[in-house]
Formats: structure tokens, C-alpha cells, sequence
């Protein structure tokens, strides 16, 4: 297994630098928006332990996510006073504390993924209220489902972004309804159709992913078949998480896919692979993506990232 992991190690740790040579030039009419996306962000257990005690995971990485325009998270948790845990291994549910200190450091969430509706229905709405009332945008979940498979569109220097996010990680009970709150599954026809139809809303879409198998460090056949389709279909560029581990990158078209950026925020793992992330850096413009790099950071035992290249 170690042999396995020995390429997608080193690219965490150095990290990648993909320009797009394809990209047409840019022009004064096209504004240039840096975006900076983080993997799993998991504020219960350690973290949420942390910031208790008026601490901050982000204190190490800040410095640099300010750096960005647009910053966005996959949030691996519910965020809630209610509930109770579903019969699964691990369940997460931050407290509504952690609020203030999210919206600080990141812009926009991304709620689908296996952790969002742990305690739930009524917990995952009462994350989304909480969102809302903090001013902090999310996408891939809703209180129905047109709502959870509609894209937030954020607007910086004029230029507008869509994100969508979708979920293909078990279980599918936290699947929103026609009537019930959840976040947005992933199916290849309404993905391809809700893509089309950002990209009648916005300049630029991205799909962000929770799919992959966990501490696997490439993507498999369902993940670039799924990744294909989406560009085929308008994307951008596509960007996931879940695996826990970095994953291998690719461009399709001239248009990057990231596969897995691994954790950001969480604590509770000790090998080097899972405390091992990537930020990812992205220049967007209403031509696409320009430039893009992956960055690595370290997480400590109390689940916060450092800088790889940091001293500590």
C-alpha cells in the first residue's frame, strides 16, 4: 500500500502548477477572479474543541486564504443544537459557535456530503438557517430538492461564478426531496442538466464533487467518467473531495479536474497521507480558467493546516 501512495505523496507535498497553455488571451474586458478552494473542513471533535476555547484552526493558513477573491470549503459537518446521531461509524455536528469564525476565513460552503445530515433533517435545516443568518452562501444542499440542485452564484469584479455541488457517497437517505431538506445526489442526467442550465446564469460554472473512494490516490473509472461528463456538459473545471488523501489531477479539453483535495480542517487521523492537503488555487476569467496550483499544507493533531513549507 505504501508503494501506492508514494506519487500522490510527493505531489502533496510539493504541490502541482498547472497553467492552461489553451486558454485564449486575456483581454481589459475580462476581469481576473482568484479563487482558492479547500478540501474537507470538519468543525466538531478537535476543531470544535479548539474553538471553545477561543482558539482558531484556520490561525496558521489565513494569511494565505486572504490572498483570494473567493474562498471555498467542502463544510464535513452539520452545524447545529439539535438532532441525533444517525447509526453510522462517524457522525459530525459542530456547535453554532463555529459560525463567526467560518464565515471570517471562508465565503462559501459546499453542504454535500456524507456528514452534512448526520443528526437529521431537522439538524440540516437548521444548518441551513444558521447560514443564511451568518451571510455565509452554500450550495449542494437546500429544504428541497430544486433548492439543493440550484447553483449559488457568487459575483466578484463583475464576473459571475456558479458552483454546484453533488454528493455520491452513501448513505442516500441524506438525499434532499420534493419536500424534505437534504443535499443534492448525484445523477448523471440531472448533473448534466443543472450545468446547462448555470451556464445560462453565469460565466464561469464549477461543480464541486464528494465522490472517490476514501485513502484511494488516484480517481477511479466512475470519478473520470462523471468528471468527462461534466465538462462535456459546460463545467469549467471540476473539483472534489471525500478520499481523505489527495488524489491525481488531470485536464480534459483543456479544462483541469482536481479530484481530491484531501482534508483541510480535521483531526483524528495519523498517518502522514490524510494529514497531508491541498489548497487549490484557481484564476478564473469569463474565457474560463487561466492558471491554475495546488498548494500543500500539514495538519497538526488538533486538525488545523499549516503551511507545508512553514516552521513549527
Amino acid at each position: 500500500m505504501r508503494a501506492r501512495l508514494n506519487s500522490a505523496l510527493l505531489a502533496a507535498l510539493f504541490g502541482v502548477v498547472q497553467p492552461i497553455n489553451a486558454a485564449p488571451p486575456m483581454t481589459p474586458a475580462s476581469p481576473v477572479v482568484r479563487m482558492v478552494w479547500m478540501g474537507d473542513v470538519m468543525l466538531a471533535d478537535g476543531p470544535g474543541r479548539l474553538i471553545a476555547r477561543g482558539g482558531d484552526p484556520f490561525k496558521y493558513i489565513a494569511p494565505l486564504l486572504d490572498q483570494a477573491d473567493v474562498r471555498v470549503a467542502n463544510l464535513e459537518c452539520v452545524i447545529a443544537s439539535r438532532g441525533k446521531a444517525l447509526d453510522k461509524p462517524w457522525t459530525f455536528k459542530a456547535h453554532p459557535r463555529v459560525l463567526p469564525l467560518l464565515k471570517r476565513h471562508v465565503d462559501v460552503v459546499s453542504v454535500a456530503n456524507n456528514h452534512s445530515g448526520d443528526f437529521g433533517k431537522a439538524a440540516f435545516a437548521e444548518m441551513l438557517t444558521r447560514l443564511q443568518q451568518a451571510g455565509l452562501p452554500y450550495f449542494g444542499g437546500g429544504r428541497n430538492l430544486r433548492e439543493a440542485h440550484r447553483p449559488v452564484i457568487i459575483e466578484r469584479k463583475g464576473l459571475k461564478i456558479a458552483l454546484l455541488g453533488y454528493d455520491e457517497f452513501f448513505p442516500r437517505v441524506f438525499e434532499a426531496g420534493d419536500a424534505l431538506p437534504g443535499v443534492a445526489w448525484s445523477e448523471d442526467e440531472q448533473v448534466a442538466h443543472d450545468i446547462a442550465q448555470a451556464r445560462l446564469q453565469a460565466d464561469i460554472v464549477i461543480p464541486f464533487m464528494h465522490w472517490g473512494q476514501e485513502h484511494e490516490p488516484r480517481a477511479n473509472d466512475r470519478q473520470r467518467q462523471l468528471a468527462r461528463l461534466m465538462i462535456d456538459a459546460g463545467a469549467d473545471a471540476v473539483v472534489g473531495a471525500h478520499p481523505h488523501i489527495v488524489q491525481d489531477t488531470e485536464v480534459y479539453k483543456g479544462k483541469p479536474i482536481i479530484y481530491s483535495l484531501g482534508n483541510f480542517v480535521f483531526d483524528g487521523f495519523s498517518s502522514i497521507d490524510n494529514n497531508t492537503g491541498w489548497v487549490l488555487w484557481m484564476d478564473v476569467t469569463r474565457q474560463g480558467v487561466q492558471a491554475w496550483r495546488t498548494e500543500s499544507v500539514t495538519i497538526d493533531k488538533q486538525g488545523s493546516p499549516h503551511p507545508s513549507n512553514a516552521k513549527r
